[in-house]
């Protein structure tokens, strides 16, 4: 845990659930597991507030617990789960690019509770939904539920690990904590639930939304028959969108560096094995070129011999996104995840070098990826650039830590003057470099955001005032010379204020953003080359 990483981790837990949280969050990742006499001790908080921050870090699988020998229960915070956090927006857009405003709402629902189960899930969604609907139409829940089902089906959402049933004796005390398993083959089963209804719209009026809600109360407090999924919790499959996010990037990779058919040919192997192949698999499912002719889009009107054609030809590539994995059957063809990973990486950095150093310095790089180890004059001749520049561009990145250099000793003194100096790239090493920097430009990106709000708080305040008072005149029907009365409240300097403020946070959230996509990829390359046997 690099100092870049737990700083963004306290920022993520401060922006999304506020000092305490935060406090206990940041705390368990310097500290480790801890129990909670110690965590009340060190932090200074108060046992029931440590306890609400427990809860809500549990309920939203940022920290784990794991009962010692002793009966002792320790916490422990999950980093790299907290880092997810800021991916949540992308998770959300991709389930509203896929499945549309019902699957949007779905998963962004999950994110801010953690787990929900299934029947409050889509009565929240069919009531926020119709909120957004005119006047007389409403959303009912079978729609809502179909959704819930293909996100399921796809393996975006899963069941959430559960306490196991009939296993504690009545003669045995229950444990400190319970254990909870999670049986493979239900994860992606989903309960048979009549949901009959439609989505409410709220109250106007406070008032009688208090009563109702008194009277709702009043009716469930008689009742005491459970929902029928009672005890059956779903949260977001993170991992599903991750792979997700792989296969786009491997599509648009082999766009950029042959044709649309090529990439639509990778993209229908990729949702073909989708469900069937791990996240962390190296290969997708082998599929024959007639499974892949018969899946191709409708709109691609290829014959079985160009389609043949084009495998053949993306076997060959020297990238080797696609393999072959046997001749049996036509061929027997796959996509190979990792050194596709690898590739996209490799390009990552590449770009990252031309960038900061120019042109001239990438190409070195380049060349020191593809010969591997060269001295520096066989650089300065591969590379067609004078001895004094190249040896300058070689020593700013290896002040960068992006080129290494290797001693290869004639004798056993190591003396300089029979020494081979062989520049190399190591490039697992330098994303690892990379991805710290990327961790550290992310927590600079939210702390100037922060800055922004915070020297403008005032502005903030007086507009949202401003907004809220033009609602509540709107909703009233009062006319356009009173509208503008309100409006000019906010003058002229200050509307412009509030422009450039807006700007500039735009401009901060967009640029959070696009680190992130470095990040997934530097990080998705690293896993991959850790997990190689």
């Amino acid at each position: 845990m690099t100092q870049a990483e737990l700083k963004l981790c306290s920022l993520l837990l401060r922006e999304y659930f506020g000092d305490i949280v935060e406090a206990i969050g940041a705390f368990l990742i310097r500290s480790g597991p801890q129990p909670l006499r110690l965590i009340v001790a060190d932090t200074g908080l108060l046992l029931d507030q440590v306890k609400k921050a427990l809860c809500v870090l549990i309920q939203h699988n940022l920290v784990g617990y794991q009962v010692q020998k002793r009966g002792l229960v320790e916490y422990e915070a999950r980093c790299w789960r907290v880092l997810r956090i800021l991916r949540y927006p992308r998770y959300i857009y991709t389930a509203k690019s896929l499945y549309g405003d019902t699957g949007e709402l779905l998963v962004e629902e999950l994110l801010l509770n953690g787990h929900m189960s299934m029947s409050a899930l889509v009565r929240k969604v069919a009531d926020r939904l119709t909120e957004t609907m005119e006047d007389g139409k409403t959303m009912d829940y079978s729609e809502v539920a179909n959704t819930f089902v293909c996100l399921v089906d796809t393996h975006f959402v899963q069941r959430c690990p559960l306490v196991p049933e009939g296993l504690d004796a009545p003669e045995v005390p229950p444990p400190p904590a319970p254990t909870l398993v999670l049986n493979e083959k239900d994860m992606y089963v989903v309960p048979r639930l009549n949901l009959v209804g439609k989505g409410k719209r709220r109250r106007s009026c406070e008032e009688e939304d208090g009563e109702h809600q008194a009277k709702k109360q009043k009716q469930d407090g008689g009742s005491t028959e459970p929902p029928p999924d009672d005890g059956i919790y779903w949260q977001v499959n993170i991992d599903r969108f991750h792979q997700h996010f792989r296969d786009q990037a491997i599509v648009s990779a082999v766009a950029n560096r042959m044709d649309q058919t090529s990439s639509e040919i990778v993209r229908t192997m990729l949702r073909m094995s989708e469900v069937t192949t791990s996240s962390s698999a190296p290969y997708t499912q082998p599929l024959s070129s007639n499974e892949i002719f018969r899946s191709l889009p409708a709109g691609y009107n290829i014959g079985k011999q160009v389609l043949d054609q084009y495998l053949t030809l993306l076997a060959d590539d020297p990238l080797e996104f696609v393999g072959k994995a046997r001749d049996s059957g036509g061929g027997m063809f796959t996509v190979n995840l990792h050194k596709a990973l690898a590739s996209l990486a490799t390009a990552t950095l590449e770009s990252i070098v031309e960038e900061r150093f120019g042109s001239r310095c990438a190409r070195i790089f380049r060349l020191l990826l593809r010969k591997k180890y060269l001295e520096q004059k066989q650089v300065e001749d591969f590379a067609m650039i004078p001895a004094k520049e190249a040896k300058d561009m070689l020593y700013r990145m290896l002040s960068e830590n992006l080129v290494a250099l290797q001693e290869i000793p004639k004798t056993p003194d190591h003396a300089p003057s029979r020494t081979f100096y062989l520049y190399t790239v190591n490039v697992p090493a330098a994303a690892r470099m990379l991805l710290h920097r990327c961790y550290k430009s992310v927590a600079n990106l939210m702390e100037r955001r922060h800055y922004e709000s915070r020297e403008n708080k005032r502005l903030l305040e007086k507009s949202q005032r401003v907004e809220a008072i033009l609602a509540s005149l709107q909703a009233t029907g009062a006319g356009d010379t009173q509208l503008q009365d309100i409006e000019e409240m906010i003058t002229g300097p200050e509307r412009h204020q509030l422009d450039t403020l807006k700007r500039n946070v735009n401009k901060l959230d967009a640029s959070e953003t696009q680190v992130d996509e470095t990040i997934f990829v530097l990080e998705s390359f690293i896993e991959s080359t850790v997990r190689r046997p």
